[in-house]
């Protein structure tokens, strides 16, 4: 195994990330941990300056560059926040920074990364295409390449978070840690394991991009011939090979979410926690409902924040039409005065507020028959919008839910 990411290393990058990181203090979660059974803290990433952990990697990284390095301009590949993360340290040492991009990278992240002085280069539907094309620009331009996380001291640098955690909570039993391509897994893991032997690092990946949990099965690297995840931070096809024998030896296992957890986990944060957690980040929060253990000092590391409003605004509906807090039915009416004031009183009684309506008369030959109603409404959950549709079927209705959650 390559010799790296040592204690002294650790405490080395400990020190130097203070520099541009805020203090991201351990927050008791009461409603996740009466939903688990478990103590749960979150490991609040998501409020670092550039809304990411991947500060830590990048800037403990470019601190260890010679100034020779760092003048030929700097160069990476990412779906967001390690570009942000560059573009902050390489502003912060006055270097040059060209970053690759998916296509499919959110609006808001390209816009942050071009705000601190970047060079964006979007290319590419995942973060491997986009890494490709970041080695080329690499070669033809003499830029230095900065990994996002198949790099031992990028992978020392998110490694800080554990010495934050096992500072602040030192008997904490379970860190959850989303992996993409297994930077911050290597760094955590390995960390918490040289500072407790004890301490259960878990990693969490999506299910549609488990690249690691497949290596993992293998006993070496694989590449996933295709991956498929709104989690877009943790989109990648490959794990870090240089990383790999550090999770093998230090990780105790992998946790796999469906993206469906990932909506309702948004739900979960921005209604209990009052914060925004993107889809990546959300992983650990998850994952918390798959765990068989109670009783545990459990952290969930929340590891990004960037989400553009327009992904938000969609996860929320989605969330709230997967709780049955917004549900949409359809059905026919007699097309006679007085049948909507009807079908209006009963929603009204049943407590069901009305978000959307559409009243179609064309819905048969014969308007003289019945016209379709459909109605969208807001309940409190599932128990309360059966009672609604009860409530309609009594008043002598037929009312059908419309799959409308795409």
């Amino acid at each position: 195994m390559e010799e790296g990411l040592t204690l002294e290393k650790f405490e080395e990058a400990s020190e130097v990330v203070k520099n541009v990181t805020l203090e991201t203090k351990l927050v008791f979660s009461e409603y996740l941990s009466g939903q688990t059974g478990n103590k749960v803290y979150l490991k609040p990433e998501n409020m670092q300056l550039t809304g990411a952990y991947k500060l830590r990697g990048a800037y403990y990284k470019i601190s260890t560059l010679t100034d020779e390095e760092r003048a030929k301009g700097l160069i990476t590949a990412s779906a967001g926040n390690h570009a942000q993360g560059v573009a902050y340290a390489a502003k912060a040492y006055g270097a040059k920074a060209v970053i690759v991009m998916p296509t499919t990278t959110p609006l808001m992240k390209v816009n942050r990364t071009k705000g601190y002085g970047a060079e964006v280069v979007l290319y590419g539907d995942v973060y491997d295409e986009a890494c490709a094309k970041a080695y080329e620009l690499a070669e033809e331009n003499g830029y230095t390449f900065i990994h996002p996380f198949d790099d031992l001291t990028v992978a020392t640098g998110q490694g800080t978070i554990a010495m934050e955690i096992v500072k602040e909570l030192p008997l904490v039993d379970y860190i959850l840690v989303p992996i993409g391509g297994g930077g911050l897994a290597t760094g955590v893991a390995t960390l918490a394991k040289l500072l407790n032997p004890k301490i259960k690092v878990i990693g969490v990946e999506p299910a549609g991009a488990n690249c690691m949990q497949k290596s993992l099965e293998e006993g070496h690297v694989v590449t996933l011939p295709k991956v498929s995840t709104i989690a877009d931070g943790t989109a990648v096809k490959t794990p870090g090979g240089k990383l790999f024998p550090y999770i093998q030896k230090n990780l105790d296992g992998i946790i796999t979410v469906e993206d469906q957890e990932l909506v309702v986990s948004f739900l979960d944060m921005v209604e209990n926690h009052k914060t925004v957690v993107e889809n990546s980040g959300l992983l650990t929060v998850a994952a918390l409902r798959h765990m068989d253990v109670k009783g545990k000092k459990v952290v969930a590391i929340l590891s990004g924040g960037n989400m553009d409003v327009t992904t938000m605004s969609s996860v929320v509906q989605q969330g709230l039409i997967m709780r049955d807090r917004v549900f949409t039915v359809s059905m026919l009416l007699p097309d006679k005065p007085g049948e909507l004031y009807k079908v209006a009183g009963i929603i009204a009684k049943a407590n069901g507020n009305v978000v959307e309506l559409e009243h179609n008369q064309f819905v048969t030959t014969n308007r003289n028959v019945a016209v379709e109603l459909r109605i969208t409404m807001e309940a409190f959950g599932t128990e309360h919008k059966n009672q609604i549709m009860q409530s309609l079927e009594e008043g002598g209705y037929q009312p059908k839910l419309v799959n409308v959650g795409g």
